[in-house]
C-alpha cells in the first residue's frame, strides 16, 4: 500500500496575505509605470527643448556674421519649438503628480482597511525631481531666448 504524503495545510490566512502581497506589488508596479511615463515625456520635451535651442542659436549666430539673410520666422520657430516642450513637459508634471496623489490615497485607503500592509511609504520620484529640474532649464532657456539675458545668452 503507497502511503499518501502527508500535505500541510497552509494556514488559513495564507490566501488573504498573498493576495495582499500581490496587491501590493501592484501598487509598485503600477507606481514605476507612471514614472516611465514621465521619463518618455522629459525625452521628448528635452528633443523639442534642446532642438528649438540649437536652431535658434544657429540662425542667430549666422545672421550676426551675415552668412545668412533670413527672416524672423526661423528663430520664432526655434522658440515655439521650445515653448512647446516646456508646456509639454509642465502638462506632463501635472499629470504625473495627480496620478501619484490619487494613487498614494488609494493606497493609503487600502491599508486603512487592512488589505495591504502600508508602514513604507513610496519613495519621492527620481523621475519627477529631474522633470521639474529640466522645466526650470527651459524656463531659463526661454527667457534667455525672447529676452536675450541670462546664462545662455
Amino acid at each position: 500500500m503507497i502511503a499518501e504524503p502527508s500535505a500541510q495545510q497552509p494556514p488559513a490566512n495564507s490566501s488573504f496575505l498573498l493576495a495582499s502581497r500581490n496587491t501590493s506589488l501592484a501598487l509598485q508596479r503600477t507606481r514605476m509605470a507612471a514614472d516611465r511615463t514621465l521619463m518618455a515625456v522629459i525625452r521628448t520635451a528635452l528633443s523639442l527643448i534642446s532642438f528649438g535651442f540649437t536652431l535658434y542659436n544657429i540662425i542667430q549666430k549666422l545672421r550676426s556674421q551675415n552668412i545668412l539673410k533670413i527672416n524672423g520666422s526661423v528663430p520664432r520657430f526655434g522658440v515655439a519649438l521650445v515653448l512647446l516642450g516646456i508646456i509639454m513637459l509642465g502638462v506632463g508634471i501635472i499629470y504625473h503628480a495627480q496620478f501619484m496623489y490619487r494613487l498614494r490615497n488609494d493606497r493609503a485607503e487600502l491599508a486603512a482597511d487592512h488589505l495591504i500592509r502600508g508602514e513604507k511609504p513610496f519613495p519621492v520620484s527620481f523621475t519627477l525631481v529631474t522633470a521639474g529640474l529640466l522645466f526650470v532649464l527651459g524656463i531659463v532657456a526661454i527667457v534667455s531666448m525672447i529676452f536675450h539675458i541670462g546664462p545662455l545668452d
